[in-house]
């Protein structure tokens, strides 16, 4: 009798032959074969507690490390939970790979258990989304969709897998496991090209370069930092929804106004930047486009017409090593701009160290400035800042090497399982995530995940009791009288956290939160710091 393997263990095996070390998941019945293949494999499985948070934590490990991250959930309602996450994902260049159960191939059309055009839902927020159809090519399902996830514009890939697929026992002949990735090597930036851009930096008064958002992580900033050396022109990431009033940015729109040559570095060109219209940019700024996506260079065509001085196909990192070294055997620039440049990227105003909160709640800048210098003492501690207007002040005021933003989407709710997802993948050195007391509510029991999994941080809770993003919306639009529908409870979400087995610390003095956090720090536990904060707008510079 010729050897067989079920087709859910040619998956397990997949990715563990792939380079899988982890799988953020939730179970369910359409799944259950995978969760028992896995045994056979060295895959982790960190098992949570509802399914969007597979896809942030997925999301989060794929920034940081730049591999993909692996959710995997069951399907009909457990793929339905976690699509909405996949757009968060999506804007951030994230690359990471969705694995849905799903109905039976012969109950399709049949009212099967739980049966939805679940390829079909995913589609929009995905780089590429379909259903295995065959139990012998999984593998190669599974091994094209890491593939498409890293390649190109990274980003998300839902594969939908049907259950009797994963029961089916096949000949082990038919049913391979890769143990490479399938595609063609990234395309890289011609050197004739290469040079052509550098010339245009080199002739250009002010050159600004703008990288892609999934360049963001450990593994891009610090090949960004090579590049602004080798060609003496600022290198920015734009990975807000903020867009050009990112106070991460400092006097980003002063910059913007100086600038006549924007190099976009996989970076689109869309409502972050304002299309790069006047009255944002001069009439005569000139942009080159690398990307990945023909579809972006024609679309940058056709927002700025003649001012778009080149449009290349390339892979941003690809195009990032490929300006480095070329730049490197050129003659540098003057350092004039590149200074000035720096001198408004990092400004921020003086009156900021003066600002303190009222009413016995902590002005937002007492909160970073305190959390600051236990950030940057260890240049391996992650950052996490999520939320509308609290956590802005945290991405302005402290940038250290490993930071995660929400991102271009504007999503908020995701810090928590970012923070448990940190922790997977960084054993050691602070995981701290700044959230508001909004954004907890959506994943607060993502404490439970990490207390169970042992995987330690420490979350930062702004509590203002309200949707302050939403507040200020109606505040500045339509006046205090017309403020509703924004308000939450002043709740103690740190008896919450101890109550799920982690934590608390309860904080309404500026001079109690340095101590209250190193307590957090060295509880080893998950850990929430609620800090009653005042109500107040995100920064602007």
């Amino acid at each position: 009798m010729a050897d067989t393997i079920r087709g859910a263990d040619i998956v397990a095996r997949t990715l563990e032959k792939l380079g899988t070390q982890k799988v953020f998941t939730l179970s369910g019945n359409h799944i259950m074969s995978i969760f028992d293949a896995a045994l056979e494999t060295k895959l982790e499985l960190i098992h949570v507690r509802h399914e969007a948070a597979t896809v942030h934590m997925a999301d989060a490990w794929g920034r940081l490390t730049g591999e993909p991250g692996i959710a995997m959930v069951t399907g009909g309602p457990g793929h339905a939970n976690a699509v909405g996450a996949l757009y968060t994902a999506l804007a951030n260049e994230s690359p990471m790979v969705l694995l849905s159960g799903h109905a039976a191939t012969d109950e399709l059309g049949r009212g099967g258990f739980q049966e939805i055009a679940q390829a079909d839902l995913a589609r929009p927020v995905a780089k590429a989304s379909w259903t295995s159809t065959s139990a012998a090519a999984l593998g190669e399902d599974v091994a094209k969709a890491l593939h498409i996830a890293r390649s190109g514009r990274p980003g998300p890939v839902h594969l939908s897998l049907p259950s009797d697929l994963l029961d089916e026992e096949v000949d082990a002949a038919r049913g391979a496991i890769p143990d490479r990735l399938p595609g063609a090597a990234p395309v890289a930036l011609p050197d004739a090209i290469a040079d052509a851009v550098l010339d245009a930096i080199a002739k250009a008064r002010a050159p600004l370069i703008i990288a892609a958002p999934h360049l963001s992580g450990p593994h891009g900033r610090p090949i960004l930092a090579e590049l602004e050396k080798a060609v003496q022109a600022p290198v920015v990431l734009m990975e807000s929804p903020r867009g050009i009033r990112d106070a991460t940015l400092g006097a980003f729109s002063q910059l913007l106004k100086q600038t006549d040559l924007i190099v976009l570095l996989g970076k689109p060109l869309d409502f972050t930047l304002k299309w790069a219209q006047p009255p944002v940019v001069e009439p005569t700024c000139r942009v080159i486009s690398i990307d990945a996506e023909a579809a972006l260079l024609d679309r940058a065509q056709g927002e700025i017409g003649e001012r778009l001085a080149l449009g290349v196909i390339g892979e941003a990192r690809a195009a990032v090593r490929t300006l480095t070294e070329r730049g490197l055997k050129s003659t540098p620039r003057a350092a004039t701009w590149l200074a000035e440049a720096r001198r408004l990227l990092d400004h921020r105003p003086e009156s900021w160290a003066t600002l303190k909160g009222k009413n016995g709640r902590l002005h937002a800048v007492e909160v970073f400035t305190a959390l600051k210098p236990i950030v940057l003492r260890d240049p391996n501690t992650v950052l996490i800042c999520d939320g509308g207007e609290f956590a802005q002040w945290g991405q302005s005021l402290i940038q250290p090497p490993r930071r995660v933003v929400n991102g271009v989407a504007g999503s908020i709710g995701a810090g928590i399982p970012f923070a448990v997802a940190a922790r997977a993948w960084e054993p050691k050195a602070p995981i701290i995530t700044v959230v508001g007391d909004g954004t907890f509510g959506f994943h607060m029991s993502e404490f439970d995940t990490a207390v169970r999994h042992n995987l330690p941080f420490v979350a930062i809770v702004g509590t203002d009791a309200m949707w302050n993003a939403e507040s200020q919306i109606q505040l500045r639009d339509y006046g205090a009288q017309r403020m509703h529908g924004c308000s939450l409870l002043p709740t103690r979400y740190d008896q919450v956290v101890t109550a799920l087995g982690g934590h608390g610390e309860f904080v309404e003095d500026a001079a109690a939160l340095p101590v209250a956090i190193e307590r957090a720090i060295a509880s080893g536990k998950p850990a929430c710091v609620n800090v009653m904060i005042e109500p107040i707008a995100a920064p602007v510079i």
